[in-house]
């Protein structure tokens, strides 16, 4: 199938040395336990005896690396809960705003595994041809009316498709100052990446829980849920909002009283930078090492693989995307400081003045 992204002019090679590059090559090679463990077995095969230093120097070092990758896992089973069971000949993924960008990524995955899937969004896809393609259906649908969200829902049915993988996806991008954004923007950003969720989850998350092998809900917001940003005061509220939505959902679902079938829901919160797709085009990362664009195809991997592990969790990719927590705990003194460091408030000036030149010479 033909990709929905528009290509992009190549980068120079020392552009893709990046932080997460290093620290991947770091944890498949002296942060793995399985290379760990061969620092001691090489310096025995060279019969240093046990009481060198350099031997309790590699043991400790081994022990320390395979205790931590023991209690990553257990922390992520306590923390998710076991994995669900993944029956794939009854599998079928909904994904709102699947025509483009990192939504139809994921629609071709699906569709190459031969998984049923459900494009809801107001533009087709185009160019839905190729391997497993027949297996997509889509579905004319404004995803901010909760009429036309049940509407779908009942047509779905009809035509014998059963969800159980929900993606919230759908998304909009208005930068501009806050007191430049006509009213009706505000309201438009607002419901199609916020209002949109609520829709489609009071809609489908009882076809989930109705479900044998229940089902998994993933939820698209953003790092700048976390952070906010200048000139993107609406998208970055709605993100903000997902995360709220997500957490709270989650926690309904988790108590006694939750419905039959909660524990068998899995929720996946993806909080990604800046993503190398038509909705931030134009838009250059402040700092490519520290924080590169995320391409769609290394997301969706990263989301589709958890999605077959019948996993919960939380997906943020660059690193710095699952480190941004830890900015909330610093003085505002320094949080200012790591904000004009970062250059987060001033990546949308650029585009914000080069769409406000063009309306003015259409004007």
């Amino acid at each position: 199938m033909s990709s929905s992204l528009s290509p992009r002019k190549a980068k120079p090679l020392y552009s893709q040395i990046t932080l997460d590059l290093l620290l991947a090559v770091l944890r498949k090679t002296i942060f793995h336990p399985f290379i760990a463990w061969l620092i001691p077995l090489t310096l025995r095969s060279l019969s240093l005896p046990h009481s060198h230093p350099r031997m309790i120097t590699a043991y400790i070092y081994a022990v320390c690396i395979t205790l931590f990758a023991v209690l990553a896992r257990i922390d992520d089973r306590l923390a998710w809960g076991s994995p669900r069971e993944m029956d794939w000949d009854r599998e079928c993924v909904v994904i709102t705003g699947g025509s483009g960008g990192l939504g139809r990524v994921i629609v071709e995955m699906f569709a190459r595994k031969g998984v049923s899937v459900a494009v809801l969004d107001v533009t087709s896809p185009k160019g839905g041809e190729g391997e497993g393609w027949e297996h997509v259906h889509f579905y004319h649908c404004d995803v901010g009316n909760i009429e036309a969200v049940q509407k779908v829902a009942k047509q779905m049915a009809a035509d014998g498709l059963h969800p159980t993988i929900l993606f919230n996806l759908a998304a909009i991008l208005h930068p501009s100052p806050l007191l430049s954004l006509p009213p009706s923007l505000i309201s438009t950003s607002l419901i199609t990446n916020l209002t949109s969720s609520f829709n489609t989850l009071h809609t489908f998350l009882p076809l989930l829980l109705a479900s044998p092998n229940g089902g998994t809900i993933v939820t698209l917001s953003s790092v700048l849920g976390k952070l906010g940003a200048a000139n993107l005061a609406t998208y970055t509220a709605a993100k903000a909002g997902q995360i709220a939505l997500h957490n709270s959902v989650r926690a309904e679902l988790a108590l006694p009283s939750a419905p039959s079938g909660a524990d068998k829901i899995r929720m996946i919160l993806v909080t990604p930078g800046q993503l190398a797709t038509p909705l931030f085009e134009g838009i250059e990362t402040p700092n490519n090492f520290l924080g590169p664009v995320v391409e769609p195809v290394n997301l969706a991997k990263v989301i589709v693989e958890r999605i077959c592990e019948g996993r919960s969790g939380e997906i943020s990719l660059p690193v710095y995307a699952s480190m941004i927590g830890w900015l909330g705990v610093l003085p505002w003194s320094l949080q200012r400081l790591a904000r004009w460091a970062a250059g987060v408030d001033g990546a949308m000036e650029g585009v914000v003045q080069r769409r406000a030149r063009e309306r003015a010479k259409g004007e």
